[in-house]
């Protein structure tokens, strides 16, 4: 995916003593050519949340027969992108010879370092057919000390990733280290990607382990403090604050965060950096094909204007 200045998502601050939420994000929807995505962060008042800087909910949507997720090849620097699906699938492509399926609950982990080239397409066998898409995409950046190390991609299973059942709630953590297990999934900071279930009825608590932490309603509705939020929006809650999720009728969210960045970044279009100069040198070099190529994947996305 890529990320271009457009409406911002609108921001609602909660910072008030009787409540553990700072700030309600609410996603703007952006298009992306034939699928649209709400875009949540970067956001006016919340440009990243731990060393999360990107994140956009995809779908859910239904393409027909003779349509598709279709993101040809373009760049990244300085950061690695985490694919989470709910439902469908996508092929991933990359310039270091990677070809991979992802399907719901497995995870696609690419740091792309100094730069790495990737195409995400909805499988060939399902174009002449209907069918469905929805999941997450976020970006983290890499510590400074790590910007210009070499790409890389990773992909872990659905069993592969650590669960935890307890009456009412399942939680599966797919990067880092929460609620008392560890995924398999390397980083290169402190952070944590969590993927929480709660039935009807359903309640769990949200430790303090980390500075920055969010939490993100995919489907249904919780209860914080008293308070009832719905769907498609991000909590985002304050330091130090251990709250009780619990809910009605049932929800998907994911929780998210970690410790601050070491340091501010600039953000433009597929680029992260802590140096302005490196994104220029970015831009300079996927003009003028420095990058490398995607192997059977001869489209590519032209640099903004």
């Amino acid at each position: 995916m890529s990320w271009l200045p457009d409406n911002d998502p609108q921001c609602l601050e909660r910072n008030t003593p009787e409540t553990a939420i700072d700030l309600v994000i609410a996603p703007n929807m952006r298009d992306i050519g034939d699928f649209s995505v709400r875009r949540v962060l970067p956001a006016p008042k919340q440009r990243a949340v731990g060393p999360f800087v990107f994140f956009d909910h995809m779908g859910p949507a239904t393409f027909g027969p003779g349509q598709a997720l279709a993101v040809p090849p373009h760049p990244h620097i300085g950061l690695a992108t985490l694919t989470y699906l709910y439902e469908g699938s996508i092929v991933h492509r990359d310039s270091l010879g990677f070809r991979q399926l992802i399907a719901p609950g497995a995870v696609n982990w690419m740091s792309a370092g100094r730069g790495i080239v990737h195409s995400e397409r909805s499988p060939e066998h399902l174009l002449e057919e209907t069918h469905a898409l929805a999941g997450l995409q976020v970006w983290v950046a890499l510590p400074k000390q790590h910007e210009q190390t070499a790409p890389s991609f990773v992909h872990y299973s659905v069993s592969s990733l650590p669960v935890l059942e307890e009456q009412g709630v399942s939680v599966r953590v797919v990067a880092g280290e929460c609620f008392g297990l560890r995924s398999r999934l390397d980083t290169l900071s402190p952070l944590f990607y969590a993927d929480i279930a709660l039935a009807p009825g359903g309640r769990i608590k949200i430790d303090a382990d980390y500075v920055e932490r969010a939490l993100y309603l995919v489907s249904g509705s919780v209860m914080i403090d008293g308070e009832e939020y719905e769907d498609k929006q991000m909590l985002v809650l304050k330091p130090g604050a251990e709250i009780i999720v619990s809910s009605h009728y049932g929800a998907d969210l994911v929780a998210v965060g970690g410790e601050p960045l070491d340091g501010p970044r600039h953000v433009w279009w597929n680029f992260v950096a802590s140096d302005r100069d490196l994104i220029e040198q970015a831009k300079e070099d996927w003009r003028n094909g420095q990058f490398g190529q995607v192997p059977g994947d001869s489209e590519y996305i032209p640099l903004p204007q």
